[in-house]
């Protein structure tokens, strides 16, 4: 082999060296060679205001909701919430001690101008068309939905398809097939206010005719209900991965409450509804009856997020259980950017690509302890930095960009819904600014504008 001059091993060097200089940087799709993107610019840091705390220390926005309508209206919902001072007009206390104001909102310009339309008093709700209609579901204590004949310039009394139970949820994602309508509300199984009672919830999968009146009871499937707890004792110990991460209890020794950074039991919480139409996919259902649950993983561990499989009879009637590997081994966690915070899965039918926004973590591993003041709770809670992921499967993720993100890991930008606004992508969040108490109680919900999105894919 012949051996390299010294003046060209030394020029090798020095070129190398300049190309080490040089900030990442990826061409878009379809974009000029000459204005390349930066991977580290925040892609749409010029966010709207939806909404603003009115008092930032002792109320706080929560569960950011989005529709877009067929007409353009955007449509958003959200809720006050605080502790055991009611302090804005129509709070109504849950089971757990809480008060909580839902709110619609609708702009008719991208944004820029909203106006609110409604006040309610479900929380933890969402946003969504059917048959004509504009629906808001979430829940107080028990499921509760409301409904707009006039896209949503107004708003009925709440209907209520439960009684006497406990639910959960965030704004998450619907799914549309066969003429009808699908997604997850949680339900509590077990309560236990000494703990996050995440162990506990079960996701149900609800599925209804599009042309129904889904302020009905009757016009409702319900799947049957498969919590944390059951699902771990139902398959056994799981693939030894370090779950849970931290002991349950404290993990900062002599401090108490919060301070203490506590490690509650694992669960799952906050679920997705996703399908695969490629038929090359291991997971793909020619008859389109089988939909997995994508939910956030409460671990105290990172980029995972758990799984579930549901299964729609002939008769309509809708089954959750574990899912599995190909080999038949049960699988509750698979690898899921930010799949230890709240996300949100959008299928987009122009790429056939799914759409991820969650929040990007950089610290982890940190000592509870070691960690800053301004962080809040453990070392997997770290909620400035919004990310958007893309993949043919979900489960390999390409990652796009970062939606935002702070310097200051008390100013939040979490707990995303998303929408597609012709070729633009929209993604409401739960944000604070240095008005804010810490990174979980923040005071607005932001609209982020991602122009010409599809640009990102490579």
């Amino acid at each position: 082999m012949r051996k390299a001059s010294p003046q060209h091993v030394s020029g090798r060097r020095e070129f190398l060296k300049a190309v080490a200089a040089q900030p990442i940087q990826w061409a878009a799709v379809g974009a000029e060679p000459e204005t390349p993107v930066e991977i580290t610019h925040p892609l749409a840091s010029d966010f709207q205001v939806i909404c603003r705390s009115p008092d930032p220390k002792r109320i706080y926005t929560r569960s950011p909701g989005i529709c877009r309508l067929e007409i353009g209206r955007l449509v958003f919902t959200m809720e006050y919430s605080q502790g055991a001072l009611r302090r804005v007009p129509g709070m109504r206390q849950t089971a757990d001690g809480k008060f909580y104001r839902g709110r619609a909102l609708v702009s008719d310009d991208g944004g820029k101008t909203v106006r609110e339309t409604g006040a309610h008093p479900l929380y933890q709700a969402r946003p969504f068309e059917a048959g004509g209609r504009l629906y808001i579901l979430g829940h107080y204590d028990d499921l509760g939905v409301i409904v707009s004949e006039n896209n949503g310039e107004t708003w009925s009394e709440v209907s209520w398809l439960t009684q006497g139970q406990e639910w959960h949820q965030a704004p998450c994602n619907v799914r549309y097939a066969h003429g009808r309508i699908y997604l997850v509300m949680e339900r509590h199984t077990a309560l236990n206010r000494k703990a996050w009672p995440v162990f506990s919830i079960a996701p149900v999968v609800l599925s209804a005719p599009l042309n129904a009146d889904l302020t009905q009871r009757d016009a409702w499937t319900f799947s049957n209900e498969l919590s944390y707890r059951a699902c771990v004792e139902q398959i056994g110990r799981p693939n030894a991965i370090g779950v849970p991460f931290y002991s349950i209890g404290p993990t900062v020794q002599g401090k108490t409450g919060m301070d203490s950074r506590p490690m509650a039991p694992a669960g799952w919480l906050e679920t997705n509804l996703v399908s695969f139409p490629d038929p090359d996919h291991l997971w793909h259902d020619p008859e389109d009856r089988t939909m997995y649950l994508w939910m956030r993983a409460h671990t105290g561990l990172t980029n995972l997020a758990c799984i579930a499989k549901a299964i729609e009879s002939a008769d309509g009637t809708i089954t959750v259980q574990p899912a599995s590997a190909p080999s038949g081994e049960p699988m509750l966690y698979v690898p899921c950017p930010g799949g230890h915070l709240k996300f949100y899965v959008l299928y987009d039918e122009v790429t056939k690509l799914f759409w991820l926004a969650s929040n990007q973590s950089t610290d982890s591993m940190t000592r509870p302890d070691r960690l800053p003041e301004n962080r809040y709770y453990l070392p997997d809670n770290e909620r400035h930095r919004l990310a958007l992921h893309f993949s043919k499967n979900c489960m390999d993720w390409c990652f796009a960009g970062i939606v935002d993100k702070t310097d200051d890991p008390r100013q939040s930008r979490n707990y995303p819904s998303m929408a597609i606004d012709g070729d633009d992508l929209l993604v409401l969040a739960r944000s604070g600014d240095d008005r804010a108490v810490n990174a979980h109680e923040g005071n607005l919900i932001t609209l982020h504008r991602i122009h010409d999105f599809r640009r990102l894919v490579y």
